[in-house]
Protein backbone atom coordinates (compact mmCIF):
# COMPACT_ATOMS: atom_id res chain seq x y z
CA UNK A 1 0.00 0.00 0.00
CA UNK A 2 0.70 3.63 -0.45
CA UNK A 3 0.64 5.74 2.75
CA UNK A 4 0.35 8.35 0.14
CA UNK A 5 -0.26 11.39 2.84
CA UNK A 6 -1.04 5.27 3.51
CA UNK A 7 2.69 -6.02 24.99
CA UNK A 8 3.77 -8.72 27.74
CA UNK A 9 -0.13 -9.86 27.19
CA UNK A 10 -2.01 -8.60 30.34
CA UNK A 11 -5.24 -11.24 29.83
CA UNK A 12 -8.39 -9.29 30.31
CA UNK A 13 -10.69 -12.01 30.54
CA UNK A 14 -14.53 -12.47 29.58
CA UNK A 15 -16.27 -14.79 31.36
CA UNK A 16 -15.09 -17.87 29.37
CA UNK A 17 -11.13 -16.50 30.79
CA UNK A 18 -8.68 -16.37 34.18
CA UNK A 19 -8.88 -13.30 35.43
CA UNK A 20 -5.32 -12.75 37.05
CA UNK A 21 -1.85 -12.64 35.22
CA UNK A 22 1.00 -14.83 36.43
CA UNK A 23 3.85 -12.81 38.13
CA UNK A 24 7.11 -12.64 36.24
CA UNK A 25 9.30 -16.05 36.61
CA UNK A 26 6.31 -17.84 37.94
CA UNK A 27 6.84 -21.54 39.35
CA UNK A 28 5.96 -23.99 36.93
CA UNK A 29 3.75 -25.81 39.42
CA UNK A 30 2.31 -23.46 41.74
CA UNK A 31 -0.78 -25.50 43.32
CA UNK A 32 -0.08 -28.02 41.31
CA UNK A 33 -1.14 -26.20 37.99
CA UNK A 34 0.49 -25.90 34.67
CA UNK A 35 2.87 -23.27 34.55
CA UNK A 36 1.27 -19.83 33.63
CA UNK A 37 -2.36 -20.83 33.30
CA UNK A 38 -3.21 -17.50 32.14
CA UNK A 39 -0.76 -17.97 28.70
CA UNK A 40 -2.33 -21.56 28.04
CA UNK A 41 -5.72 -20.26 28.07
CA UNK A 42 -4.75 -17.06 26.40
CA UNK A 43 -1.89 -17.87 23.86
CA UNK A 44 -2.48 -20.17 20.63
CA UNK A 45 -2.04 -24.15 19.74
CA UNK A 46 0.14 -23.60 16.62
CA UNK A 47 -1.70 -24.59 13.69
CA UNK A 48 -2.08 -23.03 10.38
CA UNK A 49 -4.50 -21.08 10.09
CA UNK A 50 -3.36 -18.11 7.06
CA UNK A 51 -6.73 -18.67 4.72
CA UNK A 52 -7.05 -16.02 2.37
CA UNK A 53 -10.26 -15.17 -0.02
CA UNK A 54 -9.66 -11.97 -3.07
CA UNK A 55 -13.14 -10.86 -1.02
CA UNK A 56 -11.80 -10.89 2.43
CA UNK A 57 -8.98 -8.09 2.01
CA UNK A 58 -8.30 -7.08 5.44
CA UNK A 59 -8.74 -10.44 6.55
CA UNK A 60 -5.87 -12.26 6.92
CA UNK A 61 -5.57 -10.94 10.59
CA UNK A 62 -4.32 -14.22 12.94
CA UNK A 63 -4.82 -14.41 16.86
CA UNK A 64 -5.09 -16.57 19.58
CA UNK A 65 -8.07 -18.60 20.67
CA UNK A 66 -9.63 -17.62 24.40
CA UNK A 67 -10.63 -21.23 25.90
CA UNK A 68 -13.22 -22.08 27.59
CA UNK A 69 -12.01 -25.20 29.28
CA UNK A 70 -10.81 -25.32 32.34
CA UNK A 71 -7.37 -25.71 32.81
CA UNK A 72 -7.25 -28.19 35.21
CA UNK A 73 -8.72 -31.03 32.75
CA UNK A 74 -6.16 -31.71 30.56
CA UNK A 75 -8.92 -34.29 29.15
CA UNK A 76 -10.47 -31.74 27.77
CA UNK A 77 -8.01 -29.19 26.29
CA UNK A 78 -7.84 -28.29 22.83
CA UNK A 79 -5.67 -30.36 20.92
CA UNK A 80 -2.00 -28.75 20.43
CA UNK A 81 1.05 -29.22 18.57
CA UNK A 82 3.29 -31.79 20.47
CA UNK A 83 6.12 -29.37 19.29
CA UNK A 84 4.67 -26.53 21.94
CA UNK A 85 3.18 -28.82 24.62
CA UNK A 86 5.85 -28.91 26.78
CA UNK A 87 6.76 -25.24 26.69
CA UNK A 88 3.13 -24.25 27.65
CA UNK A 89 3.18 -26.23 30.52
CA UNK A 90 7.10 -25.49 31.93
CA UNK A 91 7.00 -21.62 30.57
CA UNK A 92 9.58 -19.83 32.97
CA UNK A 93 11.10 -22.61 34.02
CA UNK A 94 15.14 -22.24 33.73
CA UNK A 95 15.60 -25.21 31.96
CA UNK A 96 12.81 -24.12 29.03
CA UNK A 97 14.40 -24.29 25.63
CA UNK A 98 15.41 -20.81 24.71
CA UNK A 99 14.09 -21.44 21.13
CA UNK A 100 10.65 -22.50 22.33
CA UNK A 101 10.45 -19.11 24.05
CA UNK A 102 11.49 -17.34 21.39
CA UNK A 103 8.23 -18.76 19.10
CA UNK A 104 5.85 -18.02 21.79
CA UNK A 105 3.44 -14.94 21.61
CA UNK A 106 3.29 -14.86 25.25
CA UNK A 107 7.22 -14.48 25.87
CA UNK A 108 7.16 -12.02 22.67
CA UNK A 109 4.27 -9.55 24.38
CA UNK A 110 5.38 -9.88 27.73
CA UNK A 111 9.34 -9.01 27.13
CA UNK A 112 7.50 -5.16 25.98
CA UNK A 113 8.09 -2.04 28.88
CA UNK A 114 4.64 -1.57 28.39
CA UNK A 115 2.92 -4.61 29.37
CA UNK A 116 2.06 -4.38 32.77
CA UNK A 117 0.49 -0.04 32.36
CA UNK A 118 -1.20 -1.12 28.54
CA UNK A 119 -1.33 -4.63 28.23
CA UNK A 120 -2.29 -6.48 24.39
CA UNK A 121 -5.29 -8.81 24.86
CA UNK A 122 -6.31 -11.23 22.12
CA UNK A 123 -9.65 -13.12 22.62
CA UNK A 124 -11.53 -14.97 20.18
CA UNK A 125 -15.06 -15.31 21.41
CA UNK A 126 -16.48 -15.89 17.86
CA UNK A 127 -18.80 -18.72 17.16
CA UNK A 128 -18.51 -22.35 14.89
CA UNK A 129 -15.60 -22.57 13.14
CA UNK A 130 -13.89 -19.00 13.80
CA UNK A 131 -12.85 -19.90 17.19
CA UNK A 132 -10.76 -22.43 15.47
CA UNK A 133 -8.84 -19.52 14.40
CA UNK A 134 -5.22 -18.95 16.09
CA UNK A 135 -1.85 -17.46 15.84
CA UNK A 136 0.41 -18.34 13.30
CA UNK A 137 3.22 -19.70 14.93
CA UNK A 138 5.61 -17.68 12.34
CA UNK A 139 3.99 -14.58 13.51
CA UNK A 140 6.39 -12.41 15.77
CA UNK A 141 5.02 -9.52 17.99
CA UNK A 142 8.04 -6.90 18.11
CA UNK A 143 7.29 -3.14 19.64
CA UNK A 144 10.20 -1.15 16.80
CA UNK A 145 10.49 -1.58 13.00
CA UNK A 146 13.42 -3.47 12.30
CA UNK A 147 15.33 -2.57 9.08
CA UNK A 148 16.54 -5.17 6.62
CA UNK A 149 20.60 -5.31 6.11
CA UNK A 150 20.33 -3.63 3.03
CA UNK A 151 18.25 -0.46 4.56
CA UNK A 152 20.71 2.49 5.41
CA UNK A 153 20.37 3.91 8.59
CA UNK A 154 22.41 7.29 9.16
CA UNK A 155 24.95 6.65 12.23
CA UNK A 156 24.92 8.29 15.57
CA UNK A 157 27.83 10.91 13.93
CA UNK A 158 25.22 11.92 11.56
CA UNK A 159 22.26 12.99 13.63
CA UNK A 160 21.45 16.12 14.94
CA UNK A 161 18.61 17.45 17.45
CA UNK A 162 17.61 20.36 18.59
CA UNK A 163 19.15 22.64 21.42
CA UNK A 164 15.93 24.15 23.47
CA UNK A 165 16.95 25.20 26.90
CA UNK A 166 13.98 24.19 27.90
CA UNK A 167 10.59 21.66 26.83
CA UNK A 168 8.65 24.64 26.65
CA UNK A 169 10.90 26.46 23.27
CA UNK A 170 9.93 23.28 21.34
CA UNK A 171 6.31 24.62 20.31
CA UNK A 172 8.07 27.52 18.75
CA UNK A 173 9.90 28.46 15.55
CA UNK A 174 13.37 29.05 17.68
CA UNK A 175 13.47 24.75 17.88
CA UNK A 176 15.04 23.16 14.83
CA UNK A 177 13.19 19.88 14.83
CA UNK A 178 10.06 21.68 13.77
CA UNK A 179 12.25 23.90 10.68
CA UNK A 180 9.26 22.63 7.95
CA UNK A 181 6.21 22.89 9.82
CA UNK A 182 3.96 25.25 8.63
CA UNK A 183 3.46 28.26 11.07
CA UNK A 184 0.38 27.23 13.61
CA UNK A 185 -2.61 28.54 11.47
CA UNK A 186 -4.44 28.42 14.52
CA UNK A 187 -2.81 30.94 16.15
CA UNK A 188 -1.84 32.78 13.51
CA UNK A 189 -4.27 33.44 10.76
CA UNK A 190 -2.72 36.35 8.81
CA UNK A 191 0.37 36.51 6.59
CA UNK A 192 1.33 39.16 8.63
CA UNK A 193 4.78 38.67 10.53
CA UNK A 194 4.52 38.41 14.39
CA UNK A 195 5.42 41.12 16.61
CA UNK A 196 8.89 42.06 16.68
CA UNK A 197 10.68 39.32 19.13
CA UNK A 198 8.04 37.43 19.65
CA UNK A 199 8.41 33.54 18.98
CA UNK A 200 5.71 31.90 16.13
CA UNK A 201 4.05 28.64 17.42
CA UNK A 202 4.47 25.98 15.14
CA UNK A 203 3.24 23.20 17.29
CA UNK A 204 1.24 20.09 15.74
CA UNK A 205 -0.49 19.36 19.35
CA UNK A 206 -2.62 21.32 21.80
CA UNK A 207 -0.30 22.06 24.53
CA UNK A 208 -2.67 22.86 27.58
CA UNK A 209 -5.88 22.36 28.76
CA UNK A 210 -7.56 18.97 28.55
CA UNK A 211 -6.88 18.64 24.99
CA UNK A 212 -2.96 18.88 26.26
CA UNK A 213 -1.27 16.04 23.65
CA UNK A 214 -3.89 15.71 21.07
CA UNK A 215 -2.91 16.43 17.62
CA UNK A 216 -4.43 19.60 16.36
CA UNK A 217 -7.66 19.48 13.66
CA UNK A 218 -5.50 21.22 11.18
CA UNK A 219 -2.88 18.66 11.15
CA UNK A 220 -5.78 15.35 10.82
CA UNK A 221 -7.57 17.03 8.12
CA UNK A 222 -4.42 18.16 6.45
CA UNK A 223 -2.36 15.03 6.02
CA UNK A 224 0.80 17.23 7.07
CA UNK A 225 3.63 15.11 8.01
CA UNK A 226 4.70 15.54 11.98
CA UNK A 227 7.78 16.38 12.96
CA UNK A 228 8.80 15.60 16.52
CA UNK A 229 11.90 15.99 19.31
CA UNK A 230 14.12 12.79 19.48
CA UNK A 231 17.13 11.12 21.71
CA UNK A 232 19.11 13.39 19.84
CA UNK A 233 17.65 16.46 21.19
CA UNK A 234 18.14 18.67 24.53
CA UNK A 235 14.75 18.26 25.57
CA UNK A 236 13.67 16.00 28.08
CA UNK A 237 11.47 12.90 27.53
CA UNK A 238 8.64 15.01 28.94
CA UNK A 239 9.11 17.25 25.89
CA UNK A 240 5.71 18.47 24.67
CA UNK A 241 6.83 17.85 21.42
CA UNK A 242 7.63 13.65 21.42
CA UNK A 243 4.16 12.11 21.98
CA UNK A 244 4.66 9.34 19.44
CA UNK A 245 8.20 8.59 20.46
CA UNK A 246 6.82 7.86 23.98
CA UNK A 247 4.92 5.20 22.36
CA UNK A 248 1.31 3.99 22.98
CA UNK A 249 -0.57 5.03 25.84
CA UNK A 250 -3.84 2.98 25.69
CA UNK A 251 -4.52 -1.04 25.83
CA UNK A 252 -5.37 -2.59 22.97
CA UNK A 253 -7.25 -6.11 22.12
CA UNK A 254 -6.75 -8.62 19.22
CA UNK A 255 -10.26 -10.10 18.76
CA UNK A 256 -11.86 -12.24 16.48
CA UNK A 257 -15.01 -10.27 14.00
CA UNK A 258 -17.51 -11.99 12.28
CA UNK A 259 -16.67 -11.65 8.57
CA UNK A 260 -13.68 -10.05 8.57
CA UNK A 261 -11.18 -12.16 10.45
CA UNK A 262 -9.52 -10.23 12.84
CA UNK A 263 -9.86 -6.75 14.22
CA UNK A 264 -8.66 -4.23 17.11
CA UNK A 265 -10.55 -2.31 19.92
CA UNK A 266 -9.35 -0.08 22.29
CA UNK A 267 -11.18 -1.06 26.10
CA UNK A 268 -10.82 2.93 27.13
CA UNK A 269 -11.99 5.91 25.22
CA UNK A 270 -10.09 7.69 22.67
CA UNK A 271 -10.07 11.20 22.04
CA UNK A 272 -10.17 12.90 18.90
CA UNK A 273 -6.59 13.24 17.55
CA UNK A 274 -4.87 10.88 20.37
CA UNK A 275 -1.71 8.94 19.37
CA UNK A 276 -2.48 5.42 19.57
CA UNK A 277 0.19 3.22 18.40
CA UNK A 278 2.68 3.23 15.24
CA UNK A 279 2.21 0.09 12.66
CA UNK A 280 5.74 -1.66 12.74
CA UNK A 281 7.40 -4.35 10.69
CA UNK A 282 10.22 -5.15 8.66
CA UNK A 283 11.43 -2.27 6.41
CA UNK A 284 13.06 -3.31 3.11
CA UNK A 285 13.65 -1.88 0.00
CA UNK A 286 11.25 -2.19 -2.87
CA UNK A 287 12.79 -4.59 -5.24
CA UNK A 288 12.86 -6.26 -2.10
CA UNK A 289 8.81 -6.02 -1.70
CA UNK A 290 8.27 -6.40 -5.20
CA UNK A 291 9.94 -9.92 -4.94
CA UNK A 292 7.88 -10.79 -1.91
CA UNK A 293 4.86 -9.64 -3.84
CA UNK A 294 5.89 -11.56 -6.71
CA UNK A 295 6.31 -14.63 -4.37
CA UNK A 296 2.71 -14.26 -2.83
CA UNK A 297 -0.15 -16.54 -4.01
CA UNK A 298 -2.50 -13.48 -4.08
CA UNK A 299 -0.99 -10.37 -4.48
CA UNK A 300 -3.06 -8.57 -2.75
CA UNK A 301 -3.20 -10.57 0.08
CA UNK A 302 0.76 -9.35 0.43
CA UNK A 303 -0.61 -5.54 -0.04
CA UNK A 304 -2.60 -5.86 2.70
CA UNK A 305 0.72 -5.52 5.01
CA UNK A 306 3.24 -3.37 2.85
CA UNK A 307 3.49 0.28 3.56
CA UNK A 308 5.13 2.44 1.06
CA UNK A 309 7.38 5.31 2.81
CA UNK A 310 7.02 6.87 0.08
CA UNK A 311 5.49 10.73 1.78
CA UNK A 312 8.92 12.52 0.90
CA UNK A 313 9.74 10.71 -2.15
CA UNK A 314 10.85 13.27 -4.64
CA UNK A 315 12.56 12.27 -7.95
CA UNK A 316 14.61 16.34 -7.82
CA UNK A 317 15.21 15.81 -3.95
CA UNK A 318 18.66 16.18 -2.97
CA UNK A 319 19.33 13.23 -1.08
CA UNK A 320 19.37 10.35 -3.01
CA UNK A 321 17.54 8.09 -0.55
CA UNK A 322 14.24 10.06 -1.38
CA UNK A 323 15.12 10.43 -4.85
CA UNK A 324 14.81 6.56 -5.18
CA UNK A 325 12.36 3.69 -5.17
CA UNK A 326 11.01 4.05 -1.45
CA UNK A 327 11.29 1.77 1.32
CA UNK A 328 8.35 -0.11 2.54
CA UNK A 329 7.36 -1.38 6.18
CA UNK A 330 6.03 -5.41 5.47
CA UNK A 331 4.29 -6.64 8.85
CA UNK A 332 2.97 -9.66 7.93
CA UNK A 333 5.13 -11.85 9.73
CA UNK A 334 6.60 -9.05 12.43
CA UNK A 335 4.56 -6.25 13.50
CA UNK A 336 2.86 -5.22 16.31
CA UNK A 337 -1.04 -5.00 17.30
CA UNK A 338 -1.78 -2.39 14.88
CA UNK A 339 -1.00 -5.25 11.84
CA UNK A 340 -4.46 -6.86 12.71
CA UNK A 341 -6.67 -3.31 12.30
CA UNK A 342 -8.73 -3.61 9.46
CA UNK A 343 -10.11 -1.20 6.67
CA UNK A 344 -13.04 1.16 6.85
CA UNK A 345 -14.14 3.55 3.95
CA UNK A 346 -15.48 5.77 7.25
CA UNK A 347 -12.49 5.27 9.15
CA UNK A 348 -11.96 6.12 13.09
CA UNK A 349 -8.30 6.46 12.35
CA UNK A 350 -5.52 8.17 10.05
CA UNK A 351 -1.87 6.78 9.45
CA UNK A 352 0.54 10.08 9.56
CA UNK A 353 4.23 10.30 8.55
CA UNK A 354 6.43 11.12 11.63
CA UNK A 355 9.48 12.15 11.32
CA UNK A 356 12.49 12.40 14.72
CA UNK A 357 15.63 13.12 13.49
CA UNK A 358 15.62 14.98 9.62
CA UNK A 359 18.24 11.95 8.55
CA UNK A 360 15.48 9.67 8.71
CA UNK A 361 13.12 10.96 6.70
CA UNK A 362 13.66 7.54 4.18
CA UNK A 363 12.43 5.47 7.01
CA UNK A 364 9.53 7.66 8.41
CA UNK A 365 6.89 6.25 11.34
CA UNK A 366 3.71 5.70 10.53
CA UNK A 367 1.72 6.59 13.22
CA UNK A 368 -2.47 6.07 14.01
CA UNK A 369 -4.39 9.01 15.36
CA UNK A 370 -7.57 8.97 15.91
CA UNK A 371 -9.26 11.22 13.37
CA UNK A 372 -12.71 11.09 15.79
CA UNK A 373 -13.48 10.22 19.53
CA UNK A 374 -13.95 6.73 19.58
CA UNK A 375 -15.42 5.25 22.16
CA UNK A 376 -14.18 1.69 24.22
CA UNK A 377 -15.11 -0.93 22.75
CA UNK A 378 -15.18 0.22 19.09
CA UNK A 379 -13.09 -1.72 16.38
CA UNK A 380 -10.59 0.06 15.19
CA UNK A 381 -10.28 1.39 11.54
CA UNK A 382 -8.61 2.97 8.90
CA UNK A 383 -8.30 3.82 5.19
CA UNK A 384 -6.33 1.22 3.48
CA UNK A 385 -6.07 3.88 0.43
CA UNK A 386 -6.66 6.94 2.52
CA UNK A 387 -9.51 7.47 -0.37
CA UNK A 388 -7.83 6.62 -3.25
CA UNK A 389 -10.25 4.39 -4.77
CA UNK A 390 -11.95 6.72 -7.97
CA UNK A 391 -15.08 8.68 -7.40
CA UNK A 392 -16.48 6.95 -10.56
CA UNK A 393 -15.31 3.39 -8.84
CA UNK A 394 -17.19 4.35 -5.93
CA UNK A 395 -20.19 5.55 -7.78
CA UNK A 396 -20.59 1.77 -9.08
CA UNK A 397 -19.44 3.03 -12.91
CA UNK A 398 -16.52 0.51 -12.76
CA UNK A 399 -16.80 -2.70 -15.75
CA UNK A 400 -17.88 -5.76 -15.01
CA UNK A 401 -14.63 -6.95 -16.44
CA UNK A 402 -12.51 -4.86 -13.78
CA UNK A 403 -14.70 -5.70 -10.83
CA UNK A 404 -13.83 -9.19 -11.00
CA UNK A 405 -10.34 -8.75 -10.48
CA UNK A 406 -10.26 -5.94 -7.62
CA UNK A 407 -10.54 -6.66 -4.10
CA UNK A 408 -14.22 -6.46 -2.70
CA UNK A 409 -14.89 -4.01 0.74
CA UNK A 410 -16.38 -5.59 3.79
CA UNK A 411 -16.40 -2.47 5.68
CA UNK A 412 -20.10 -2.53 5.64
CA UNK A 413 -20.40 1.55 6.44
CA UNK A 414 -22.56 3.47 4.78
CA UNK A 415 -19.27 5.35 2.71
CA UNK A 416 -18.53 1.77 1.46
CA UNK A 417 -16.90 2.39 -1.98
CA UNK A 418 -17.65 -1.22 -2.60
CA UNK A 419 -13.62 -2.18 -3.16
CA UNK A 420 -10.67 -1.57 -2.01
CA UNK A 421 -8.66 -1.98 -5.24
Amino acid sequence: MRLGCRLQIEIKMSSNMLDTIPPEGCSPHQQNKPACPTLYRSIPIPAPSRVFSSQHASHDRISPRASSTPVEQPHQLPKMEEAMKRHFFHHGKPDTDPSEAEKCHWCQIRSFKTHKKLPITIVNEAKGDERKEVLNPDFKFIDHSIPSDDVPIAGASFRTGCNCADDEQCMYSTCECLDEMAPDSDEYMSDAPPARGRRMRKFQYYHSGTKAGLLKSRILDSREPIYECHDGCSCSKNCPNRVVERGRTVPLQIFRTKNRGWGVKCPVDIKKGQFVDKYLGEIITSEEANRRRAESTVSDKKDVYLFALDKFSDPDSPDPLLRAPPFEVDGELMSGPTRFINHSCDPNMRIFARVGDAVDKHVHDLALFAIRDIPAGEELTFDYVDGGLAEEDAGGLVPDDKKKDMTKCLCGTKKCRGFLW
